[in-house]
């Protein structure tokens, strides 16, 4: 049973954390920090659950008294959810937003946008029309941040769209916006593309003195140059040591890739092997169950004295491969974007496929870790003109 201090001390956590009250009644802590009561009874032979508002707006007794006040209706055989369907933006939104299946970094984003972007200035989810989301949007085009107002736009109208299919509003107001923005300027994650650096940063890395999952993954992500969220989840199963070679399904093309693995980072696995090897990941988190977080690269990178806002970043790595494979070692195009799972269409429009430009890609995988071993070594790498 719940007290008045466990609701105010309540704490986030990587997942939705649910506190038991009685009743049905529980309060629901989500990742953001956000904390919303909820009720879960069944109606009619089926399981439902229903908002009952957020704290601290609503306290732990007001939230008893409309568990009660729903409990009564459903002693008449009426749903309580019909006679509470939220009628405001944000009661449409965060009923919206608890359906929802994110990855837990990207449940954060969203509702922190719509918390401070959104639900202060957006009424009656049946009476918003097409200017009052632009005013929304373009105070955040006013600001310089393009890129975010666009992302705001997109949340609105998901969650308009939710309303119109619920009955709660006749249609999607920014279905009419198409155009009225600029187009967003796309914001690439800052990456160290000068060789020097590059050597300083390895050497930083291989000094690191963290977890050993996450130093492993901080020391493999150069040579691989994968998506970070790809690299954390790494499954023992779909490496081949021997063979020296990881295939996985890409997160954002959705199809097989193969990344070739350079002798250094077979050493850095075999290593790791011992640690985590009884488990499904290879990067296995403290808590022993999941792999380690999204944020634990980003963080190790910031322990190393490394801005990540502004100097370098764990997906960085893509952009300094991409830029040095081409410039400094004369791979073409369409090889490393290829090796970056990117879709490249060909001749017949064909997009990414993975079986193209393989043995390109093994050799290339495996200079560019040579090359990468002699800046981490201090040696002067001059790399020599490749025979195409």
């Amino acid at each position: 049973m719940l007290t008045d201090a466990k609701v105010r001390n309540a704490k986030p956590g990587p997942k939705p954390v649910r506190l038991y009250d009685t009743g049905g009644l529980y309060l629901e802590v989500s990742p953001a920090g956000g904390k919303w009561w909820r009720l879960k009874y069944r109606h009619q032979n089926r399981e439902r659950r229903m908002s009952l508002g957020t704290y601290p707006a609503v306290a732990l007794a007001k939230a008893r008294e409309k568990r009660d006040a729903a409990r009564s209706l459903l002693a008449d055989r009426i749903d309580p959810q019909r006679k509470a369907r939220p009628e405001t933006f944000e009661g449409v939104a965060r009923e919206w937003y608890a359906k929802q299946t994110w990855a837990p970094s990207h449940a954060v984003r969203v509702l922190r946008r719509l918390e401070k972007h959104a639900f202060p200035y957006l009424g009656n989810v049946a009476e918003i029309e097409p200017p009052d989301v632009l005013a929304v949007v373009r105070r955040l085009e006013g600001r310089g941040t393009g890129e975010e107002a666009h992302r705001v736009l997109q949340i609105i109208g998901q969650v308009m769209r939710y309303a119109v299919a619920g009955g709660l509003a006749k249609r999607d107001p920014t279905a009419d916006l198409r155009g009225a923005l600029a187009p967003a300027t796309e914001n690439h994650f800052p990456a160290v593309t000068d060789p020097k650096r590059v050597a300083e940063l390895l050497r930083m890395i291989e000094g690191y003195g963290g977890e050993p999952t996450v130093r492993s993954a901080l020391r493999i992500a150069p040579y691989v140059f994968v998506r970070p969220g790809e690299l954390r989840i790494m499954r023992w199963e779909d490496v081949d040591l021997e063979g020296a070679e990881w295939r996985f399904i890409t997160s954002k093309t959705k199809t097989e890739h193969l990344v070739a693995l350079a002798p250094r980072v077979v050493e850095i696995l075999e290593e790791l092997r011992p640690i985590t090897g009884h488990t499904p990941w290879v990067f296995l988190g403290l808590r022993g169950k999941r792999p380690i977080s999204d944020m634990a690269l980003g963080a190790a990178l910031r322990r190393l004295g490394v801005d990540t806002r502004t100097e370098h970043t764990v997906h960085g790595w893509r952009a300094t491969a991409r830029t040095l494979l081409h410039e400094v070692l004369h791979y073409p195009p369409e090889v490393i974007e290829h090796q970056l799972a990117h879709k490249v269409p060909d001749q017949l429009g064909r997009a990414y496929n993975r079986t193209k430009f393989v043995e390109q890609r093994r050799e290339m995988m495996n200079r560019w870790a040579a090359f990468l071993d002699g800046l981490r070594q201090g040696a002067d790498v001059v790399p020599l003109a490749r025979t195409r």
